[in-house]
This record gives structure tokens, C-alpha cells and sequence, in this order.
């Protein structure tokens, strides 16, 4: 659990306009135009590719890779970083911290940057335990920050727990404030307790995040899913856009005390890439202005930003390649900068987070930072290609 002394040191501030767009004109200089997107009505500039801590074996050396690699990412025109509480064992959140402190060495202010972080999953800081419900009475429900009701798996939805992990979180990377957290596959739950029960218990986690906004501890929170907002409608794991925020609505009035529901649900992460874009294909989502749209569509309809993950479908897209891709940019040097160019250049998907635990992965980022997206005829040409239609 959180210390309460170093949680009082953490480095304050958030991502702000102001500093963003600095970022732009000092660390993004070598970057080509199209490269950073508005987030939202902030007007705050972010990176079209940000920085994954998933990948890479619960290790020292990676530990230090990761550093040095988010520290480089953050000062050469990367400015967004996307970690979780049980990435790697709790590992990668820490290393993100390292990686951080070495770009604020460097001169990078944290108003220019723009950082988050996921919770949900159950931390095992040694590995999974013999014995989980051992574990869990333990460390866990003895704490009082949840009980084996709220356990599916080893995803625990308490409030309790989750608000924990924004401390944790927080600790871990040496911020006083998150710019977004997101409950992490919350949909892992419907299979045992139903959709209808998993909303009411989403509403009173995303009280819990409101209140977080209110105590500066983060600026906007949302959901990150690996199902739900790629299924089709009738899947039992599919996630309704107009059903989260509504529940954020009631959530934000619950959290002021009956006051106003103006809520802080602004982003929402799905897996997208070139072989997993039903995010951009899949007419799914209800608008509530009377139209069936994309999840990406109403998305930018709803007024959330989007983040993908799993750009380079862990690594498999980066070994082996698609034809459609490679006749496109041909300019591009490997399969790896082709499927991150294709992923960034999706209209509605805001940042394309890519895991990067080796220097040559944050290479091949660099240079498609260096050029332009595709244009939105090429782009489109890609599925008309793919589907024979050409």
C-alpha cells in the first residue's frame, strides 16, 4: 500500500495547453505535422504515439531498459505514457517513475506531458501466490479495501481497491496527479455477475474516481477494454459508450452530493491495429443523437478521446508483416513502422500506445513520429485493398 510520506514529495501538476504546445515546439521539433492530436476541448497536444509498459520479463535489466527508454521517448517527441499497477508485477509503473525522473532531469516539465495509468487487476509483487485466496484474505480483505465478492478471477472491482491503485500509481511514478486512470477490462466480470450488476458496481467505482478528480489526484478517468468495445451488440461482453456515461453522470451527482453530474469520464482504450479494427469497422455504439456508429465515430460524437493498445498485436505485427500495408509505405523501413504508421493515421483514434521494452522498438516509433500520417483516402484505400475491392 501507499506510503503517506513519499506520496507528500510526489512532483505536482498535470498535462496543460500551455505546456503541451511548448512541447510541440522544443521536444517535438523533428516530429512531422499531423503528429500530435487536440485532446478533447483542452486543446492539450498529444503525441499520435505514446509509450506501453506491458511487455518484458519481471526483471532488472528490463526494469533499466524501460527507463532509459521512456526517459529518451519523453524528450524526442513522445509525450504520452501509459502504464498499470499490475503491469510486470507492479515493475513497469516503477520503471515509467525512473523513466520520468530522467526526462524532468533533462528539462522536460510535467505540464508537457501527459500520463496514464490503469488498475483493477489484482498486484502480485512476487509473482502469483500458491495459494490466491490465501493471498487475497491478506492482503486485501484483512486491509478492508475489498472483498472476494468484488474478485472475478484476479480482477477485484471494490472501490476500495481501486482507489488504492491511484495511490499506488501516483507513488510509483512520482506524480501528485494522474492526467487520466482507467479501470481496467471491467467486462472480465459479466460472465459471473452479470451486466446489470457489474453497472451498479462501476457507478459507485466511478464515484470513487470522481472524488479522486476532486482530491487532485487525477484529471479524468475512463475504462480500458480488451472485448467490450469490439464486440458485436449482442455479445455478453459488449460496452455501451451512452450506458458509461450515463452510469459517470450518476456517479459524478453520488460523488457532489446530489449536486451537479458534470463527470470527468473522458477516455476510453480499446486494442486496435491492422488486424484487430473493429474499433473503426464495427457499426456498434448508440450516439444518443439517433445514429449507430463505430466505436471510434461515437467516441468523437460522445466527446471522449480514444487511445489504442496493442499496436503492434504484441509484437506480431512487427514480425510479420501485411502485404496491404507494405505496398502502401513503401518508404517506411520495417513492418513494425507500418503497422504503428497505419494505426496513427485512424480517423477518431487519438494515440496508438505501442509496448516498447527494447531500444529498437522506440526506433521504429521515432521515425514514423518523423512523417506524416496517411491521408484519409489512402488510409480508407487500405480496407478497399484488403478486401479485394481494388
Amino acid at each position: 500500500m501507499p506510503d503517506p510520506g513519499r506520496i507528500s514529495a510526489l512532483t505536482p501538476g498535470s498535462a496543460t495547453r500551455a505546456g503541451t504546445e511548448e512541447y510541440v515546439r522544443a521536444a517535438g521539433a523533428s516530429c512531422a505535422p499531423g503528429h500530435y492530436s487536440d485532446f478533447l476541448n483542452q486543446h492539450l497536444k498529444l503525441s499520435s504515439l505514446g509509450i506501453g509498459t506491458f511487455p518484458g520479463a519481471a526483471t532488472d535489466a528490463v526494469d533499466e531498459a524501460y527507463a532509459c527508454i521512456i526517459g529518451r521517448a519523453l524528450c524526442s517527441g513522445i509525450n504520452v505514457l501509459d502504464t498499470a499497477a499490475h503491469y510486470r508485477y507492479g515493475r513497469s509503473m516503477r520503471a515509467a517513475g525512473e523513466g520520468l525522473r530522467c526526462a524532468f532531469a533533462a528539462g522536460i516539465a510535467r505540464e508537457q506531458l501527459y500520463v496514464v495509468g490503469k488498475g483493477g487487476f489484482l498486484r502480485f509483487d512476487e509473482g502469483p501466490p500458491a495459494d490466491l485466496d490465501a493471498w487475497f484474505a491478506e492482503a486485501i480483505a484483512r486491509k478492508g479495501l475489498g472483498t472476494r465478492d468484488d474478485l472475478t478471477g484476479v480482477h477485484c472491482i471494490a472501490p476500495g481497491y481501486i482507489a488504492a491503485q491511484i495511490d499506488e500509481l501516483r507513488e510509483a511514478m512520482g506524480l501528485a496527479t494522474l492526467d487520466a486512470f482507467l479501470i481496467d477490462q471491467p467486462e472480465v466480470h459479466i460472465p459471473r455477475m452479470g451486466k446489470e450488476e457489474l453497472n451498479r458496481r462501476l457507478q459507485t467505482v466511478f464515484a470513487v474516481c470522481e472524488q479522486a478528480v476532486r482530491q487532485e489526484k487525477i484529471r479524468s478517468y475512463g475504462i480500458a477494454t480488451f472485448a467490450g468495445f469490439r464486440v458485436e451488440t449482442d455479445d455478453v461482453l459488449f460496452q455501451s459508450l451512452t450506458s458509461l456515461l450515463g452510469l459517470a453522470e450518476n456517479a459524478a451527482r453520488i460523488a457532489n452530493r446530489g449536486g451537479p453530474s458534470r463527470h470527468h469520464f473522458r477516455v476510453v482504450q480499446l486494442p486496435f491495429n491492422a488486424v484487430m479494427n473493429e474499433g473503426f469497422t464495427r457499426f456498434s455504439q448508440a450516439t444518443g443523437q439517433g445514429n449507430v456508429a463505430s466505436t471510434l465515430q461515437a467516441a468523437h460524437q460522445l466527446r471522449l478521446f480514444v487511445m489504442g493498445s496493442h499496436g503492434l498485436a504484441k509484437g506480431r505485427l512487427a514480425a510479420t508483416g501485411m502485404d496491404a500495408l507494405h505496398a502502401a509505405m513503401p518508404d517506411l523501413s520495417c513492418d513494425a513502422q507500418r503497422a504503428l504508421q497505419f494505426n496513427r493515421s485512424t480517423p477518431g483514434l487519438g494515440v496508438s500506445l505501442a509496448g516498447v521494452s527494447t531500444p529498437a522498438h522506440l526506433d521504429d516509433i521515432l521515425a514514423v513520429a518523423t512523417q506524416a500520417p496517411l491521408s484519409r483516402e489512402t488510409y480508407l484505400a487500405l480496407y478497399r485493398r484488403a478486401g479485394g475491392q481494388e
